[in-house]
């Protein structure tokens, strides 16, 4: 079910790709292409172009740029050829493929009504490269843990855009699926996972079936909107342990708040560098000043290795900033 993401791009790219060390293309995070421009690559998060001999260089000049007919090859490649059934990805400016990597677009918007319809003359793509890295939360799962009543915190990861949260929340929702983070006061059968994946990253799934291992007991709400999403797991599913990516508007916090009045412990993901700057946003005041959360997981990068510190309901630090040591070089 997985789909080798080479095979997406259209030539000459894909041959540009294949001829850079495997090394560097297992550290790869984004490719991005734009119509006449230089093909840009971002490993580690390094940025290079790409020659036509598929060398790295930071020269525009020396750059090979994709051209129109490449760019509509690899349009057509991930739309299946059929750009009328993506409308609703198109809307949101974004298109995620089997395995779960995700394409971001950038082109013309249409309004309705002064609102998006969709987006034509598309001439620039982000292709996020997702990955799975099993035992990437080793060294956090510990801290999430609430050894007195066996069960997960309510916890919030966050950090700036490609720091590894949905890779991390994937591993953490596999490990307490399994019962398998090495707790010997909670190793068992694991728990009933839920996983809301609006954006079909975390776990990948393919009609309905994720192809990235995301524990035995875990049920996946796939494409649906995150906080009716939440609602629809917590009334059919009956988790344990909700589990969503990438949360910030009004109706997904109303959707927490009720999913924490009912028992079920909830590990969310957030964009945003520290506690204080995201308890400023209008839509997240209510759950950061009310201390719901009770962990807190910062991620960041610090010489191209991912780092993480972890902070208590009252932003008291429990881990001060340390190397992840799994997934190192290829934490996207």
């Amino acid at each position: 079910m997985k789909m080798n993401w080479l095979e997406l791009f259209p030539e000459p790219i894909r041959s540009l790709l294949e001829q850079l060390p495997s090394s560097l293309l297992d550290r790869l995070e984004e490719i991005r292409i734009r119509e006449g421009r230089p093909l840009e690559i971002n490993a580690g998060g390094e940025h290079h172009f790409l020659t036509l001999g598929g060398k790295l260089t930071y020269r525009v000049e020396e750059s090979y740029k994709p051209s129109g007919v490449e760019t509509h090859r690899l349009l057509d490649r991930i739309s299946n050829h059929s750009l009328y059934t993506m409308e609703e990805e198109l809307r949101k400016g974004f298109i995620t493929i089997p395995g779960g990597h995700r394409i971001g677009l950038a082109g013309r918007t249409v309004l309705s009504g002064g609102k998006v319809e969709h987006l034509r003359d598309i001439s620039g793509f982000n292709v996020r490269i997702a990955r799975e890295i099993c035992g990437a939360a080793d060294a956090i799962l510990p801290h999430l843990i609430d050894k007195k009543e066996k069960r997960m915190k309510h916890t919030l990861i966050l950090s700036p855009p490609q720091h590894g949260k949905t890779t991390l929340i994937r591993d953490i929702a596999r490990q307490i699926s399994s019962g398998s983070y090495g707790d010997p006061t909670v190793k068992g059968s694991g728990m009933k996972v839920g996983i809301i994946d609006e954006r079909s990253e975390i776990a990948g799934s393919l009609r309905g079936v994720p192809s990235f291992d995301v524990g035995p007991r875990t049920d996946v709400m796939d494409g649906c909107p995150k906080a009716e999403g939440m609602m629809m797991m917590i009334r059919s599913m009956s988790p344990e342990v909700v589990i969503v990516d990438e949360v910030g508007r009004p109706e997904d916090v109303e959707a927490i708040i009720e999913a924490l009045h009912a028992g079920i412990s909830v590990i969310a993901t957030a964009h945003g560098s520290s506690v204080d700057e995201l308890s400023q946003r209008p839509a997240m005041a209510g759950l950061m000043t009310n201390q719901r959360f009770e962990r807190y997981v910062i991620l960041n990068r610090s010489a191209g290795r991912p780092t993480y510190r972890i902070l208590d309901r009252q932003q008291r630090s429990i881990q001060i900033s340390s190397p992840l040591q799994k997934g190192v070089d290829a934490f996207g």
